[in-house]
């Protein structure tokens, strides 16, 4: 289960977590990680930023032990990767301007090995290096407009 003591599922995201507001990245608390599970992975997305996904926020090799992370900190373990605007660690939402609501996919995968990932991965990257990997999984989704 992952969940976020900053905003509740399918609700707005507090603009602090915007890259206009502050770029800081939200708490998430997560549960129920299997004792199969080797690493975890946190792995934001916008599906809505047009042709392709847009990758907000990628971390790896988290501590399976671990149940979450602080605003603005990078979880026990996580490695952080570059996101969409190019820069590493989290990119908070910044959708243009009078459109319609973006969602944010905010998503927790249990591992059994290690995900293997090209220097700087997209979002298929990330799909297909999870594709035989997973054995659980947790989403909670925040919007976002401007």
């Amino acid at each position: 289960m992952l969940r976020s003591t900053a905003f509740n599922d399918h609700d707005l995201l507090p603009g602090r977590f915007s890259r206009e507001g502050g770029n800081v990245s939200p708490p998430l608390e997560w549960s129920q990680v299997p004792d199969s599970a080797e690493e975890l992975i946190l792995f934001v997305e916008d599906p809505d930023a047009g042709k392709n996904p847009f990758l907000h926020w990628l971390v790896t090799g988290i501590s399976p032990h671990s149940n979450g992370v602080d605003e603005g900190g990078v979880p026990l373990g996580g490695r952080e990767w570059p996101n969409g605007f190019g820069a590493t660690g989290w990119g908070g939402p910044h959708p243009p301007q009078h459109e319609d609501p973006h969602r944010y996919f905010f998503r927790l995968y249990a591992l059994e090995r290690p995900l293997e990932l090209p220097e700087a991965p997209g979002v298929p990257d990330v799909r297909r290096a999870l594709s035989d990997k997973e054995i659980a999984s947790g989403t909670v989704v925040g919007t976002f407009y401007r």
